[in-house]
């Protein structure tokens, strides 16, 4: 912003040290020390703050984005399941498509023959 050099530093100190005197000069550039850090700090902290207003307001605006995205989304998504519902209506009253011939099933078939004679067994003897 502004540049000291160092002769207009030089001019500044002499004229502070024959207004303020020798005796309080380092307690005034002490607190010119401390009431310059505050306002650095200060500065700082105010710009922190708008980056994450900005931040915050990029994000809101990111998040509305995405829901106009999503509803138009789901608009052409039921838009499209009604144009198909729509085709498939006459369909619905047309001829069915011929029903699966059954499949025989081969245990009534199994139950129906006699199971084969169980083995005898020969008792052994005691």
């Amino acid at each position: 912003m502004f540049g000291v050099d160092l002769s207009e530093l030089m001019v500044i100190l002499v004229v502070a040290l024959v207004v303020v005197g020798p005796e309080r000069l380092p307690a005034v550039a002490r607190t010119f020390g401390h009431l310059w850090g505050r306002l650095q700090r200060y500065v700082n902290n105010v710009k922190a703050d708008i980056s994450r207003e900005m931040a915050i307001e990029e994000f809101r605006q990111l998040q509305q984005k995405i829901n106009r995205d999503v509803m138009s989304f789901e608009r052409e998504a039921n838009q499209a399941v009604q144009a198909v519902g729509e085709q498939m209506q006459p369909l619905d009253g047309a001829a069915q498509p011929p029903a699966k011939p059954a499949v025989q099933d081969d245990s009534a078939a199994r139950q129906a023959q006699p199971d084969p004679a169980p083995e005898q067994k020969n008792p052994e003897p005691r």
